[in-house]
Order: C-alpha cells, then sequence, then structure tokens
C-alpha cells in the first residue's frame, strides 16, 4: 500500500509544530525563579537537603544564591555576571558556586538537571526558591530583598 506524498508533508508539520511549542514552553520557563513547595519530598527529606546545603558551604543568617555550573557552560558565565552583581548591590546575601562534575551526590540529592541552576536559600537554610537557566536580576532582586527583611545580620 502506498503512501500519499501528503502523509509526509502532514508528519513534517506536525513534527515542527511539536518543536516550536516545545522551545516556546522552555524559553518562557527559562531563567524564571519558581517556587519551591513548602512540604518536603519523601525521598528528600528536609534534614538531607539541609545536609547537603551544609555541606556545600551555605551557613544560615542572610540569603544564599547558591548557582551550580559547569566549566562548559556558557550561559553559566552570564548567569555568574547577574548574582556577582545582586551580591555586590543587595547587602546580606552570599554567592556559593558549585561545579556539578566535582559534586555529584549533591547535584543529585537537590534534583539539578541542568546547569546554570540558581537555588535561593533563606537565612534558615531552606531552598525556597530556583531557576534554570539565567535569572532574571530584577526578579532575583525582588525575591531575595523581602527574605532580607526578617534575616539576621
Amino acid at each position: 500500500m502506498a503512501q500519499s506524498p501528503l502523509t509526509g508533508v502532514l508528519v513534517v508539520v506536525g513534527v515542527l509544530t511539536l518543536a516550536t511549542a516545545f522551545g516556546w514552553w522552555r524559553r518562557r520557563r527559562d531563567g524564571r525563579l519558581r517556587v519551591v513547595a513548602a512540604a518536603t519530598h519523601p525521598a528528600h527529606p528536609a534534614d538531607e537537603t539541609a545536609a547537603v546545603l551544609a555541606a556545600l558551604g551555605v551557613r544560615p543568617g542572610g540569603v544564599t544564591l547558591v548557582q551550580f555550573s559547569s566549566a562548559v557552560c556558557a550561559p553559566c558565565r552570564a548567569t555568574r555576571r547577574i548574582l556577582d552583581d545582586v551580591e555586590r548591590h543587595v547587602d546580606g546575601v552570599r554567592l556559593l558556586e558549585v561545579d556539578v562534575e566535582h559534586h555529584l551526590d549533591a547535584v543529585r540529592a537537590l534534583d539539578v538537571w541542568r546547569t546554570p541552576t540558581v537555588l535561593v536559600v533563606d537565612a534558615d537554610g531552606r531552598v525556597v526558591r530556583r531557576a534554570s537557566g539565567v535569572p532574571v536580576r530584577d526578579e532575583l532582586v525582588a525575591t531575595v530583598r523581602p527574605l532580607l527583611a526578617g534575616a539576621p545580620r
């Protein structure tokens, strides 16, 4: 049974439509700070997350921006510049850069799937926001300022 040329055209149009929708969806999500649910996932209890963050160098007090990056990640450099700028201009913010290749256990425990990933950790050591991709500077500043209002100095 022979297929008509129209079948091939429909398949190509379908694939292009799906690829365009995926690209649009990813672009809308990329770099956006998402709220991390307060309820802990059974596979990643709060105590385990706190221990992993402490092992990476996160200390209580202030707000810590944890950036997961790798040597071959071009967007990681842009993210680092944004986070450096926020750290310089917002008192109480600390930056911690984590090389994913050297901290694979932490990457797995914190569900980091791509670089750059940024975690916003509050003064109590809880991850309250996360972003995959280059975050928007103004959105980041708007997120950390209220967290610093109640943080011990």
